[in-house]
Protein backbone atom coordinates (compact mmCIF):
# COMPACT_ATOMS: atom_id res chain seq x y z
CA UNK A 1 0.00 0.00 0.00
CA UNK A 2 0.75 3.64 -0.12
CA UNK A 3 4.04 4.07 2.67
CA UNK A 4 2.68 8.49 2.65
CA UNK A 5 -0.42 7.32 4.26
CA UNK A 6 0.19 4.79 6.40
CA UNK A 7 1.51 6.69 9.97
CA UNK A 8 -1.60 6.47 12.44
CA UNK A 9 -3.06 4.12 10.49
CA UNK A 10 -4.44 0.96 12.52
CA UNK A 11 -3.73 -2.65 10.57
CA UNK A 12 -4.52 -6.19 11.26
CA UNK A 13 -1.03 -8.06 10.98
CA UNK A 14 -2.25 -11.33 10.08
CA UNK A 15 -0.19 -14.43 11.77
CA UNK A 16 -0.94 -17.92 12.53
CA UNK A 17 -1.55 -17.37 15.83
CA UNK A 18 -4.49 -14.91 14.49
CA UNK A 19 -4.46 -11.50 14.25
CA UNK A 20 -2.08 -8.87 16.00
CA UNK A 21 -3.67 -5.34 16.32
CA UNK A 22 -1.12 -2.48 15.25
CA UNK A 23 -0.85 0.91 14.33
CA UNK A 24 1.57 2.58 12.08
CA UNK A 25 3.89 5.03 14.44
CA UNK A 26 5.70 8.10 13.60
CA UNK A 27 6.85 10.70 15.92
CA UNK A 28 4.46 13.51 17.19
CA UNK A 29 4.47 16.71 15.79
CA UNK A 30 6.01 18.21 19.29
CA UNK A 31 8.74 16.31 18.71
CA UNK A 32 9.36 16.87 15.57
CA UNK A 33 12.16 19.01 14.07
CA UNK A 34 9.87 21.15 12.03
CA UNK A 35 13.51 22.16 10.01
CA UNK A 36 14.24 18.36 8.93
CA UNK A 37 10.70 17.37 8.21
CA UNK A 38 10.46 13.93 6.55
CA UNK A 39 8.24 12.19 4.85
CA UNK A 40 7.07 8.65 5.39
CA UNK A 41 9.26 6.29 3.72
CA UNK A 42 9.48 2.24 3.73
CA UNK A 43 13.00 3.36 6.07
CA UNK A 44 11.45 5.35 9.06
CA UNK A 45 8.04 3.93 9.48
CA UNK A 46 7.18 1.37 12.17
CA UNK A 47 4.05 -0.60 13.58
CA UNK A 48 3.12 -0.35 17.44
CA UNK A 49 1.75 -3.63 18.79
CA UNK A 50 2.29 -2.47 22.45
CA UNK A 51 5.77 -4.77 22.83
CA UNK A 52 8.53 -3.16 24.74
CA UNK A 53 11.23 -6.11 23.43
CA UNK A 54 11.79 -8.26 20.78
CA UNK A 55 10.63 -11.61 22.81
CA UNK A 56 6.98 -10.14 23.56
CA UNK A 57 6.98 -9.72 19.46
CA UNK A 58 7.58 -13.28 18.55
CA UNK A 59 5.56 -14.55 21.40
CA UNK A 60 2.20 -12.86 18.99
CA UNK A 61 3.89 -14.78 15.94
CA UNK A 62 4.76 -11.62 14.12
CA UNK A 63 7.44 -12.50 11.88
CA UNK A 64 9.12 -10.63 8.49
CA UNK A 65 6.41 -11.62 5.99
CA UNK A 66 3.37 -11.51 8.10
CA UNK A 67 0.46 -9.70 5.47
CA UNK A 68 -0.57 -6.67 6.84
CA UNK A 69 -3.90 -4.92 5.82
CA UNK A 70 -5.25 -1.73 7.13
CA UNK A 71 -8.23 -2.19 9.73
CA UNK A 72 -10.94 0.03 8.31
CA UNK A 73 -15.00 0.30 8.72
CA UNK A 74 -17.30 0.44 5.57
CA UNK A 75 -17.63 3.64 4.17
CA UNK A 76 -21.17 4.01 2.17
CA UNK A 77 -20.09 5.28 -1.45
CA UNK A 78 -22.94 5.36 -4.58
CA UNK A 79 -25.34 4.60 -1.46
CA UNK A 80 -23.87 1.54 -0.71
CA UNK A 81 -21.29 -0.26 1.67
CA UNK A 82 -20.93 -3.15 -0.50
CA UNK A 83 -17.40 -4.20 -1.71
CA UNK A 84 -17.14 -4.26 -5.13
CA UNK A 85 -16.84 -8.27 -6.98
CA UNK A 86 -13.06 -7.23 -7.71
CA UNK A 87 -12.25 -6.81 -4.35
CA UNK A 88 -13.14 -10.08 -2.94
CA UNK A 89 -11.79 -13.59 -2.86
CA UNK A 90 -13.47 -17.07 -1.42
CA UNK A 91 -12.82 -17.12 1.98
CA UNK A 92 -15.49 -19.98 2.65
CA UNK A 93 -17.41 -21.90 0.27
CA UNK A 94 -20.14 -24.56 1.14
CA UNK A 95 -21.72 -26.59 -1.15
CA UNK A 96 -24.53 -28.86 -0.62
CA UNK A 97 -25.37 -31.84 -2.87
CA UNK A 98 -28.20 -32.85 -3.93
CA UNK A 99 -29.99 -36.07 -5.36
CA UNK A 100 -31.84 -35.88 -8.22
CA UNK A 101 -35.25 -36.73 -5.78
CA UNK A 102 -34.07 -33.32 -4.26
CA UNK A 103 -32.75 -35.58 -0.96
CA UNK A 104 -29.80 -33.72 0.83
CA UNK A 105 -26.74 -35.79 0.36
CA UNK A 106 -24.59 -33.82 1.80
CA UNK A 107 -23.20 -30.70 2.69
CA UNK A 108 -19.51 -29.68 2.59
CA UNK A 109 -16.86 -26.82 3.25
CA UNK A 110 -14.64 -26.48 0.65
CA UNK A 111 -10.36 -26.51 1.84
CA UNK A 112 -12.06 -26.80 5.46
CA UNK A 113 -10.19 -25.70 7.71
CA UNK A 114 -7.55 -24.39 5.34
CA UNK A 115 -9.83 -21.85 3.30
CA UNK A 116 -7.35 -21.52 1.16
CA UNK A 117 -8.84 -19.35 -1.82
CA UNK A 118 -7.06 -19.89 -4.46
CA UNK A 119 -7.35 -24.03 -3.41
CA UNK A 120 -11.49 -23.28 -2.55
CA UNK A 121 -11.45 -21.87 -6.25
CA UNK A 122 -9.52 -24.62 -7.84
CA UNK A 123 -12.36 -27.43 -5.83
CA UNK A 124 -15.35 -25.38 -6.93
CA UNK A 125 -14.53 -25.62 -10.45
CA UNK A 126 -13.05 -28.97 -10.87
CA UNK A 127 -15.73 -30.34 -8.66
CA UNK A 128 -18.51 -29.34 -10.93
CA UNK A 129 -16.26 -31.16 -14.11
CA UNK A 130 -15.89 -33.95 -11.65
CA UNK A 131 -20.08 -34.07 -11.11
CA UNK A 132 -20.68 -34.21 -14.68
CA UNK A 133 -21.60 -30.50 -14.68
CA UNK A 134 -24.41 -30.43 -12.60
CA UNK A 135 -26.82 -27.65 -12.46
CA UNK A 136 -25.87 -25.16 -9.86
CA UNK A 137 -28.98 -23.67 -7.55
CA UNK A 138 -27.92 -20.24 -5.44
CA UNK A 139 -29.85 -17.56 -4.20
CA UNK A 140 -28.74 -14.44 -6.30
CA UNK A 141 -25.97 -16.57 -7.03
CA UNK A 142 -26.36 -15.04 -10.76
CA UNK A 143 -25.12 -11.34 -9.22
CA UNK A 144 -22.77 -12.44 -6.89
CA UNK A 145 -21.90 -16.03 -6.11
CA UNK A 146 -21.02 -16.97 -9.42
CA UNK A 147 -19.12 -13.61 -10.59
CA UNK A 148 -16.78 -14.11 -7.70
CA UNK A 149 -15.84 -17.31 -8.40
CA UNK A 150 -15.21 -16.56 -12.29
CA UNK A 151 -13.00 -13.66 -10.98
CA UNK A 152 -11.28 -15.72 -8.38
CA UNK A 153 -10.28 -18.08 -11.60
CA UNK A 154 -9.11 -15.26 -13.26
CA UNK A 155 -7.48 -13.96 -10.51
CA UNK A 156 -5.53 -17.78 -9.59
CA UNK A 157 -4.84 -18.53 -13.38
CA UNK A 158 -7.52 -21.11 -13.60
CA UNK A 159 -9.32 -22.33 -17.33
CA UNK A 160 -12.91 -22.55 -17.06
CA UNK A 161 -13.52 -23.92 -20.74
CA UNK A 162 -16.55 -25.85 -19.90
CA UNK A 163 -18.19 -23.02 -18.26
CA UNK A 164 -17.26 -20.96 -21.31
CA UNK A 165 -17.66 -23.02 -23.82
CA UNK A 166 -20.77 -22.29 -26.68
CA UNK A 167 -23.02 -19.73 -26.93
CA UNK A 168 -26.73 -18.87 -27.12
CA UNK A 169 -29.34 -20.09 -24.51
CA UNK A 170 -27.49 -23.54 -24.07
CA UNK A 171 -24.51 -21.86 -22.92
CA UNK A 172 -23.38 -22.69 -19.52
CA UNK A 173 -23.91 -19.00 -18.32
CA UNK A 174 -27.12 -18.00 -20.20
CA UNK A 175 -29.15 -16.61 -18.23
CA UNK A 176 -32.36 -18.54 -18.80
CA UNK A 177 -30.40 -21.67 -18.71
CA UNK A 178 -32.01 -23.48 -15.74
CA UNK A 179 -30.06 -26.55 -16.82
CA UNK A 180 -26.90 -25.22 -15.48
CA UNK A 181 -27.85 -22.32 -13.24
CA UNK A 182 -31.07 -22.13 -11.54
CA UNK A 183 -31.02 -19.17 -9.75
CA UNK A 184 -33.90 -18.98 -6.98
CA UNK A 185 -34.12 -15.46 -6.67
CA UNK A 186 -34.73 -14.78 -10.62
CA UNK A 187 -37.12 -17.76 -10.45
CA UNK A 188 -38.85 -15.86 -8.02
CA UNK A 189 -38.81 -12.36 -9.44
CA UNK A 190 -39.26 -13.47 -13.02
CA UNK A 191 -35.58 -12.54 -13.77
CA UNK A 192 -35.64 -9.33 -12.11
CA UNK A 193 -38.90 -8.31 -13.47
CA UNK A 194 -40.19 -7.42 -9.35
CA UNK A 195 -37.88 -7.22 -6.36
CA UNK A 196 -36.74 -9.38 -3.65
CA UNK A 197 -36.70 -7.44 -0.30
CA UNK A 198 -35.29 -9.04 2.55
CA UNK A 199 -33.47 -11.57 -0.03
CA UNK A 200 -32.70 -14.99 1.26
CA UNK A 201 -33.12 -14.29 5.24
CA UNK A 202 -37.15 -13.31 4.25
CA UNK A 203 -37.74 -16.26 1.92
CA UNK A 204 -37.00 -18.64 4.16
CA UNK A 205 -39.19 -17.28 6.48
CA UNK A 206 -41.45 -17.66 4.19
CA UNK A 207 -41.23 -21.69 4.57
CA UNK A 208 -40.52 -21.25 8.55
CA UNK A 209 -36.88 -21.67 8.23
CA UNK A 210 -34.64 -19.56 10.09
CA UNK A 211 -32.95 -17.13 7.75
CA UNK A 212 -29.45 -15.77 9.39
CA UNK A 213 -28.95 -17.35 12.06
CA UNK A 214 -26.02 -14.67 14.40
CA UNK A 215 -23.70 -13.94 11.56
CA UNK A 216 -25.11 -11.16 8.41
CA UNK A 217 -23.18 -10.53 5.58
CA UNK A 218 -22.14 -7.22 6.32
CA UNK A 219 -20.17 -9.06 9.16
CA UNK A 220 -18.23 -11.14 7.42
CA UNK A 221 -15.18 -8.78 6.91
CA UNK A 222 -14.85 -7.89 10.48
CA UNK A 223 -15.16 -11.83 11.18
CA UNK A 224 -12.13 -12.20 8.85
CA UNK A 225 -10.10 -9.33 10.14
CA UNK A 226 -10.37 -11.18 13.65
CA UNK A 227 -9.10 -14.06 11.74
CA UNK A 228 -12.62 -16.20 12.36
CA UNK A 229 -12.66 -18.48 9.38
CA UNK A 230 -14.50 -21.10 11.35
CA UNK A 231 -17.26 -18.91 12.15
CA UNK A 232 -17.99 -17.47 8.70
CA UNK A 233 -17.56 -21.41 7.43
CA UNK A 234 -20.33 -22.03 9.66
CA UNK A 235 -22.53 -18.87 8.53
CA UNK A 236 -22.05 -20.39 5.36
CA UNK A 237 -23.36 -23.62 6.07
CA UNK A 238 -26.81 -22.02 7.50
CA UNK A 239 -27.45 -20.04 4.07
CA UNK A 240 -26.74 -23.53 2.58
CA UNK A 241 -29.64 -25.28 4.75
CA UNK A 242 -31.61 -22.09 3.94
CA UNK A 243 -30.82 -21.77 0.31
CA UNK A 244 -32.01 -25.76 0.00
CA UNK A 245 -35.29 -25.59 2.03
CA UNK A 246 -36.20 -22.47 -0.21
CA UNK A 247 -35.46 -24.95 -3.24
CA UNK A 248 -37.55 -27.29 -2.25
CA UNK A 249 -40.59 -24.83 -1.95
CA UNK A 250 -39.44 -23.78 -5.83
CA UNK A 251 -39.70 -26.78 -7.13
CA UNK A 252 -43.05 -27.06 -5.57
CA UNK A 253 -44.45 -24.21 -6.54
CA UNK A 254 -42.71 -24.93 -10.16
CA UNK A 255 -44.55 -28.32 -10.46
CA UNK A 256 -41.35 -30.67 -10.33
CA UNK A 257 -43.37 -32.62 -7.35
CA UNK A 258 -45.89 -32.15 -4.68
CA UNK A 259 -45.79 -30.49 -1.62
CA UNK A 260 -46.30 -33.70 0.49
CA UNK A 261 -42.88 -34.66 -1.35
CA UNK A 262 -41.23 -31.61 -0.30
CA UNK A 263 -42.36 -32.40 3.25
CA UNK A 264 -41.21 -35.63 3.23
CA UNK A 265 -38.06 -34.42 1.87
CA UNK A 266 -37.83 -31.44 4.85
CA UNK A 267 -37.96 -33.99 7.51
CA UNK A 268 -35.44 -36.39 6.45
CA UNK A 269 -33.39 -33.47 6.23
CA UNK A 270 -34.16 -32.00 9.75
CA UNK A 271 -33.16 -35.58 10.80
CA UNK A 272 -29.93 -35.17 8.57
CA UNK A 273 -28.72 -32.52 10.32
CA UNK A 274 -29.95 -33.86 13.95
CA UNK A 275 -27.41 -36.14 12.88
CA UNK A 276 -24.34 -34.09 12.92
CA UNK A 277 -24.80 -31.47 15.39
CA UNK A 278 -22.39 -33.16 17.81
CA UNK A 279 -20.04 -32.08 15.04
CA UNK A 280 -21.09 -28.65 13.51
CA UNK A 281 -22.18 -25.76 15.55
CA UNK A 282 -23.66 -24.35 12.84
CA UNK A 283 -26.14 -27.11 12.78
CA UNK A 284 -27.11 -26.19 16.21
CA UNK A 285 -27.46 -22.99 15.92
CA UNK A 286 -29.84 -23.79 12.76
CA UNK A 287 -32.15 -26.74 14.65
CA UNK A 288 -32.29 -24.24 17.70
CA UNK A 289 -34.02 -21.58 15.45
CA UNK A 290 -36.24 -24.41 13.44
CA UNK A 291 -39.92 -23.68 12.78
CA UNK A 292 -42.03 -26.43 10.83
CA UNK A 293 -44.29 -24.91 8.50
CA UNK A 294 -47.80 -25.25 9.22
CA UNK A 295 -49.82 -26.14 6.31
CA UNK A 296 -53.32 -24.10 5.91
CA UNK A 297 -54.92 -26.40 3.89
CA UNK A 298 -54.25 -29.13 7.03
CA UNK A 299 -56.34 -26.42 9.61
CA UNK A 300 -58.82 -26.17 7.26
CA UNK A 301 -59.18 -29.84 7.01
CA UNK A 302 -59.34 -29.98 11.02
Amino acid sequence: SDHQIAPSMRVNIHTKKGIVKGVFGWPAIHVRDSGKEETPTLKNIFIDVGAAKKAEVEEMGIHVGCVITFQDELTELNGTTFIPHTYQVPTAVVIAKITSNGTLDDIVSLDEPGFRPHVITQHFWLGWEKYNFPTWVTFNGRSFDLPVMELSAFRYGLSLARWFQGDGYKAARNRFNKDSHLDLQEILTNYGASRCNGGLNLIANLVAKPGKVGLRGDQVQDQFDKGNLQEISDYCRGDVLDTYFVFLRTQTLMGIWDIEHEQKLVKEAKKWIEERVDDCQAYKDYLECWSDWESPWAKAKD
